[in-house]
């Protein structure tokens, strides 16, 4: 029986030990396609927001940790904030241009764990989702919902989402305006 035992301890652990090992192989090789491709997904998102031909790097030393990244446009035309936040389900990964006039110019949901038909509709492809991340074009760092008693109209069943991402804006606005 002890012989048994040690025999099939062995063998799983023969096994888990080469699975392991094609693992890191493959793992090994698409790494720096997959690095490629989640950079070619952040300049796609950064044009989307705030076309520009080239990104410089701005070194932020506020205390806000949602700010995970700010870049100028080389133009000189504004900023692109990365930010990671609180959402209703998760995290909320989402980039944000600002005019150097210190206007919203648009924003991209990156990733999110937020409800489907709720939250998610905020980074959906549809007439919805697109309703929604344009009513920020435009607004300035005192951007609120309707029922804070500003001009943006929340996703229906998605208050928390959409308070997050109201804020959110603003607070890029203002740290833009610490950049000038």
């Amino acid at each position: 029986m002890k012989n048994q035992t040690l025999r099939l301890s062995l063998i799983l652990l023969l096994v888990a030990a080469i699975t392991a090992g094609i693992l890191g192989v493959i793992n090994y090789f698409t790494a720096p396609i997959i690095a490629q491709r989640n950079l070619e997904s952040t300049m796609e998102s950064y044009a989307a927001v705030l076309p520009a031909d080239s990104y410089e790097d701005v070194e932020y030393t506020g205390d806000d940790p949602t700010i995970t990244k700010i870049c100028k446009a080389a133009d000189g035309s504004g900023w692109v904030f990365e930010t990671s936040f609180s959402g209703a389900q998760g995290m909320i990964n989402m980039v944000i241009g600002v005019s150097s006039e210190y206007k919203c110019i648009g924003i991209s949901i990156i990733s999110h764990s937020e409800t489907s038909g709720l939250g998610a509709v905020a980074a959906e492809q549809s007439e919805k989702g697109e309703a929604f991340r344009n009513q920020f074009i435009g607004v300035d760092e005192t951007a609120a919902l309707q029922k804070n008693g500003g001009d943006i109209v929340q996703i229906s069943g998605a208050t928390i989402t959409s308070n997050a991402i109201t804020t959110e804006v603003d607070l890029c606005i203002t740290v833009a305006k610490t950049l000038g």
